[in-house]
């Protein structure tokens, strides 16, 4: 699968992408931590059907414990920590749609690589919160984003629990891409026409587990369940050959390299 290539090479890159003043100045990571496993989720936005994936993470850290990163998060590396504060990029992909997939006569929306950032900080050791923004380099070739808050129960390395609430966005051109309907299209597809504007696609929740079962290895699961709103619910592409519901899952195995703690 090209995505699952895509996804695990940037992965394996975001490391090299932390700050090399951090990594001079604390004398190189000391422990790194992989989790990798399938993840099954909607298959474009607004599908009623599901694909399988990666559910890639990669973690480095010289403390005690890593640092909470949430399973449904964008690729990303903090260039900026400054403490309970922290700023760096961030990148999504979201697969080609095709007519077929819709089983309807509508455009291709072709594969989206989505590069953008993040800001983020802990307003309590256990609460944080979280803002992406992302553009579309190719497929939909709009801008999205996403805010987030969660919830953290955590007893160091052995075990942590999250959950909170997510609402995602996307401005008109990314609407349009997944959501719209253009006369030409309405014409093939017996669709009506149908122009959305941007602002709140979805709302919704998500929850994960990650728990260590010897020294090494670790077991990660993780739910999310999103709810369309707005222009995205309204649209006849969701009403007839979508869905508002938007679940998806994940289930890994996590491996720590390096010094034991």
């Amino acid at each position: 699968m090209p995505l699952c290539r895509l996804l695990t090479l940037a992965a394996a890159a975001l490391p090299l992408a932390s700050s090399p003043a951090q990594a001079q100045d604390e004398g190189g990571e000391k422990r790194t931590r992989l989790i990798l496993g399938p993840q099954l989720s909607p298959s474009w936005p607004g599908s009623k059907d599901f694909s399988v994936g990666p559910y890639v993470d990669f973690s480095r850290t010289r403390d005690d414990e890593f640092a909470f990163e949430a399973p449904d998060e964008s690729f990303g590396s903090p260039l900026v920590h400054s403490g309970d504060f922290a700023f760096g990029p961030a990148v999504g992909f979201i697969g080609k749609r095709k007519a077929s997939d819709v089983g309807a006569a509508l455009p291709t929306v072709g594969f989206s690589f989505e590069a953008g950032a993040f800001a983020q900080a802990h307003l309590t050791p256990a609460l944080r919160v979280r803002l992406e923004a992302r553009k579309g380099l190719s497929g939909h070739k709009g801008w999205a984003g996403e805010i987030s808050a969660d919830y953290i129960a955590r007893q160091g390395d052995d075990w942590l629990f999250s959950i909170g609430p997510r609402v995602t966005l996307g401005d008109a051109k990314y609407s349009r891409a997944y959501f719209g309907v253009t006369p030409a299209a309405a014409a093939t597809s017996g669709l009506p026409a149908f122009r959305p504007g941007g602002g709140v696609q979805s709302v919704g929740v998500t929850a994960g587990y990650h728990r260590m079962i010897g020294e090494r290895w670790g077991v990660a699961v993780y739910g999310r369940y999103d709810r369309l709103v707005g222009d995205a619910a309204h649209s006849p592409v969701t009403r007839e050959f979508g869905s508002r519901s938007q679940p998806s899952v994940g289930l890994a195995l996590s491996y720590t390299f390096g010094d034991d703690r």
